[in-house]
């Protein structure tokens, strides 16, 4: 049978591993909690600002720092009012004082330095983050100007084509037709030439037997 400080020496050595599991499930619940502070841009100013109890729960009296000082009058003025914008988005104009839930354009961001409003360099910076936007957009329009010339010298083209191919179509009837006239002129001109060299020719042989007659009847004449 265990003494009794065999008993209380285990005891100490399970309280020992009892507050190590507490611990371990603490600051499990701590890094849960401390990712969806910052996934979705809250602080401990917001907690004081929108709970319901003012005093937090596991700080000390006495050591609230001063940063933690600041958040929780920030947050006090968010309650009472609006904050100044901190942060403005360059394509649309939109701001952000930086507290509560951070807007869809800067909430995946990492580095919103980018996007702070700084009063002298505000221009300049916006003219920056533009000049990006302007050149896309001019290299845009070029090349939408270049395929519409493009476009248009095709269509052009298959235009002059089609135009050329009808005229064809159109004009090989015409000048199957001429061909076919000119080879029935050609062809009626040479038959008729024929025939009036045939006439000719017959012509001139009756012309020369009449003489030849002539000279014999004559001869004939004399003789007797």
């Amino acid at each position: 049978m265990p003494t009794l400080e065999q008993i209380q020496v285990k005891m100490k050595k399970l309280q020992a591993q009892a507050e190590g599991l507490i611990a371990k499930r603490a600051q499990a619940v701590l890094n849960d909690i401390r990712a969806l502070m910052e996934k979705h841009g809250l602080t401990t100013a917001d907690i004081d600002a929108h709970g319901s109890v003012k005093k937090r729960v596991g700080r000390p009296a006495g050591k609230t720092s001063a940063v933690a000082g600041k958040r929780k009058a920030t947050g006090q003025a968010a309650a009472k009012g609006k904050l100044p914008a901190k942060y403005r988005n360059p394509k649309t104009g939109e701001t952000w004082s930086g507290w509560a839930r951070p807007p869809a354009w800067i909430k995946d961001v990492k580095d919103r330095s980018r996007f702070l409003i700084d009063a002298s360099g505000e221009s300049a910076s916006k003219e920056a983050a533009l000049a990006p936007v302007a050149k896309k957009r001019a290299a845009k329009g070029t090349t939408g100007r270049k395929a519409a010339g493009k476009t248009v010298s095709v269509k052009k083209a298959a235009a002059k084509k089609t135009r050329a191919k009808a005229v064809t179509e159109v004009a090989a009837p015409a000048r199957k037709a001429a061909t076919k006239r000119a080879t029935a002129r050609t062809a009626k001109a040479t038959r008729k030439s024929t025939k009036t060299s045939r006439a000719m020719n017959g012509s001139a042989m009756g012309t020369s037997s009449e003489p030849v007659t002539g000279v014999s009847m004559s001869g004939a004449s004399a003789a007797a």
